[in-house]
């Protein structure tokens, strides 16, 4: 079954920062593909650095690794925040995630969270190594 975020309107979902270090892969409505990186993520949406900015409206397919499996999803891009020489930071919302996606992408933002306010700073999207 597939799962539509809604955000609250009352209480913002709760973000994770990544700072870039976790790679997504974009395939537009048109077939392309485009490639960035998460600078912030939650259940609801996120931030990409981009090359190049794509336009506001836009549906997506979205992919991002977590330690807790792939997650892809349908999203619908936001207008650019902030516009640089090489790229920009744009936002997203998800429109459409599976059941299996939505439920890996809650674990992985949840973790997440849960270490960043015990204090450490694993993160449940980097990769795992020697393993």
């Amino acid at each position: 079954m597939t799962h539509f975020p809604q955000p609250h309107p009352q209480r913002r979902a709760p973000r994770v920062h990544l700072g870039g270090s976790v790679l997504a892969a974009i395939r537009l409505e048109d077939g392309e593909r485009a490639k960035g990186k998460l600078q912030t993520i939650s259940v609801t949406g996120g931030l990409l650095a981009l090359n190049q900015a794509l336009d506001h409206g836009d549906f997506v397919e979205i992919a991002f690794a977590t330690r807790s499996g792939a997650v892809q999803g349908m999203a619908e891009m936001l207008s650019p925040m902030r516009q640089f020489p090489n790229g920009c930071l744009q936002p997203f919302r998800f429109i459409a995630l599976g059941d299996d996606d939505h439920r890996k992408l809650r674990i992985a933002v949840d973790a997440v969270t849960d270490r960043t306010f015990t204090g450490s700073h694993a993160s449940q999207f980097a990769p795992q190594r020697g393993v």
